[in-house]
């Protein structure tokens, strides 16, 4: 397909659409019907709601009921005029991502390790910088490390003295269905961390993010001396420690796909987009109108349009992958008891030796700071720095440059 054809063509996005339109539409839709229950008193409210409710309902009560009806209405279709107006502009928007790949330093089956070490990329001759192996998650593109030429944490390492390499885990082929975590992390990762330490002739910290950090750590544990330090970016690792119930509620959505997840060798994206939407069922609603108030030529509007094609752009999770992490992580929560193994080996934290910075995100709720913290507090003397930031403001927002890059820089050449 062509340029031009691509830029012509919608997305497909925002994913699951179907869903993201049955929970925002009948939602708006409900407030006009949902007023003769306000006005009655029938309407269920949570007890700690109860008295502003009650407030509400008084308020509502001194009101005209035809006028106050109508005002709602007009505000219903004000808000869903918004929320489909944001929803067709992104789709058309003729921004797409077009910066070229890095060299390839090594391949495997779908997986690939870019270096961005060279001075095209803002490296030092001959690739010298500082090595350090970025590990990203198994769900999410590789590339919000490297979003666009305006934020991408990768290209600006490259000009900090560092020679930054990135694990592309692509998307899974019939022989990454197969795949379990020891697969990933004692098989493909380890080879690929060889790969690094033969071309750069050292050991290498190794950066993982949210729970790319998870196999960071596993990889730390098995490869002491080749890896020179571990920083974890926004990485889980007590499920429960922020709402156990919500983990499990988690765990509980992959048992009706489990079969044909088996069947497929694979947990689709848009399954996985909708788990991630129970988060907040109507930030679909906020984050469109918000759009739609945009000047789509804005940069604000171009930073939208790469960021939410980023998290359309998902990866599918692998039968026995989904099972282990959803099931073995967010159901019992088998990091934090310790009931994670790899290779037939417990990943257990306290036994990593290397310097470890854990960089924990006060405002983000992906991953629950708390989780985070508990992984950070049993790596024995673990740094620890909590920016104002959210889950991916951390690497592509306004304060990402200050919160976390610049510190993650410091300390990346301090320990390579």
């Amino acid at each position: 397909m062509s340029p031009a054809a691509q830029r012509a063509r919608p997305r497909l996005g925002p994913r699951p659409l179907a869903l993201h339109l049955a929970t925002v539409i009948p939602t708006l839709l409900s407030s006009s019907a949902g007023l003769p229950h306000l006005r009655n008193g029938s309407l269920p409210w949570r007890a700690e709601l109860k008295g502003r409710a009650a407030e509400l309902r008084a308020l509502v009560g001194r009101t005209d009921a035809d006028g106050f009806g109508k005002a709602v209405d007009r505000e219903v279709r004000r808000q869903l005029d918004l929320f489909l107006t944001g929803l067709e502009r992104y789709r058309h928007h003729p921004y797409r991502r077009d910066l070229p790949d890095p060299p390839v330093l090594w391949a495997e089956g779908a997986t690939r390790v870019l270096d961005y070490g060279g001075p095209d990329l803002g490296g030092g001759p001959g690739g010298s910088g500082v090595p350090v192996l970025f590990v990203p998650s198994l769900v999410n593109r590789h590339y919000i490390l490297d979003l666009s030429e305006r934020k991408s944490l990768m290209r600006w390492l490259a000009g900090q003295g560092l020679r930054p390499f990135l694990v592309d885990w692509g998307t899974p082929g019939p022989l990454e269905r197969r795949f379990t975590l020891t697969d990933y992390i004692a098989g493909r990762l380890e080879r690929a961390l060889l790969a690094v330490v033969e071309a750069t002739g050292r050991p290498v910290p190794v950066v993982g993010y949210c729970m790319g950090g998870l196999l960071a750590t596993a990889l730390t544990l098995r490869r002491p001396k080749e890896v020179a330090a571990l920083g974890l970016m926004a990485t889980p690792w007590d499920f429960h420690a922020e709402d156990a119930g919500l983990a499990r509620r988690a765990a509980s959505f992959f048992q009706p796909y489990g079969p044909l997840v088996e069947a497929w060798g694979e947990f689709p994206v848009d399954a996985l987009q909708a788990l991630f939407a129970q988060l907040d069922p109507m930030m679909a609603l906020k984050k469109f109108s918000q759009f739609a108030r945009m000047d789509p030529d804005s940069r604000a509007a171009l930073s939208f349009v790469a960021l939410e094609d980023w998290l359309n752009d998902g990866v599918p999770l692998v039968a026995a992958v989904a099972r282990d992490t959803l099931a073995g992580w967010y159901g019992r929560n088998d990091t934090a008891r310790g009931n994670w193994l790899v290779a037939g080996l417990s990943v257990d934290p306290a036994r990593v030796t290397v310097p470890t910075l854990a960089m924990i995100p006060e405002r983000d709720r992906i991953v629950p700071p708390s989780s985070a913290i508990a992984l950070a507090r049993t790596i024995p003397r673990a740094q620890m720095i909590r920016p104002a930031l959210g889950h991916i403001g951390m690497v592509v927002s306004a304060g990402a440059e200050t919160g976390i890059w610049r510190p993650l820089a410091d300390w990346l050449i301090a320990a390579g």
